[in-house]
């Protein structure tokens, strides 16, 4: 009888394991696909706003490149999602930013880049309220 409830509670504990490892969402992301473009644009908006004397800026610049690949990672496959002109602007914008960081990593973020990344955040967010 002892074996039986050693053996039952070895499989409830792996059972609540499995469960609750499955339950969070460990990049950040709520998976709402609205929400989720909002909240990464609005990290990488102060991401390349900070002060180049900023002494948070290492910590915005590993913030934003987290969201990058955690955005992608998440969205990248959803076929519900990758045809939207805001996903698409969205992609434009990360890649560029993501290309900076790759090759410049201690230098500023070019004013000409940044403009053009606020532009296309303001499409993604324009996108976004008319529903795609």
């Amino acid at each position: 009888m002892k074996h039986y409830w050693s053996r039952l509670l070895a499989l409830v504990l792996v059972v609540t394991l499995g469960l609750m490892g499955c339950s969070g969402t460990p990049d950040g992301l709520s998976g709402d696909y609205r929400q989720d473009t909002l909240a990464v644009v609005n990290t990488l908006r102060q991401a390349i706003e900070v002060s180049p004397e900023d002494p948070n800026k290492a910590a915005l610049q590993a913030e934003a490149r987290q969201k990058i690949n955690d955005f992608s990672a998440r969205y990248q496959r959803v076929n519900s999602v990758s045809g939207l002109n805001s996903f698409t602007t969205m992609r434009t914008a990360l890649n560029s930013l993501a290309g900076h960081y790759s090759s410049y990593p201690n230098r500023p973020i070019p004013e000409k880049l940044k403009n053009r990344l606020e532009l296309e955040f303001d499409r993604v967010e324009l996108a976004l309220k008319r529903g795609g």
